[in-house]
């Protein structure tokens, strides 16, 4: 995988998870493919999880930016910053974890989100209501 398939590949999901395009699902990841919305929860497998999955957002007004970070074979990181609402009601800091198939297609992908108010040390953890 090269950047601008990276980049390709990043456009069309936006396109797609935004107009709520689930066909596309098939066209961007492969029959058996692990997608993890955290690292710490089980993967969603295959077309019809990841399906299931992106209809969580269906309905809803967002933006995307998007900054590609490194590619290393068949190994991408992207920067995504995603907006909710209009006027903004929650945001999110993620990066993505990206591993290609040889097809151009993703095999797993794995997120790591951020957003305003979240602890960010363990003291501050604990300081945070549940």
């Amino acid at each position: 995988m090269d950047r601008d398939g990276v980049l390709r590949w990043v456009a069309e999901y936006e396109s797609s998870w935004r107009t709520g395009d689930l066909r596309a699902v098939e066209a961007l990841f492969t029959e058996d493919a692990h997608y993890r919305p955290s690292p710490y929860e089980e993967s969603e497998i295959g077309h019809d999880a990841i399906k299931a999955f992106w209809l969580d957002d269906e309905g809803k007004a967002f933006s995307v930016d998007s900054w590609l970070f490194a590619v290393d074979g068949d190994h991408a990181a992207v920067r995504v910053d995603v907006q909710y609402g209009d006027p903004v009601t929650q945001e999110y800091r993620d990066l993505w974890l990206l591993r290609f198939a040889a097809d151009g297609r993703v095999e797993d992908y794995e997120e790591w989100s951020d957003w305003p108010g979240r602890p960010t040390s363990a003291a501050d953890a604990a300081r945070t209501p549940e």
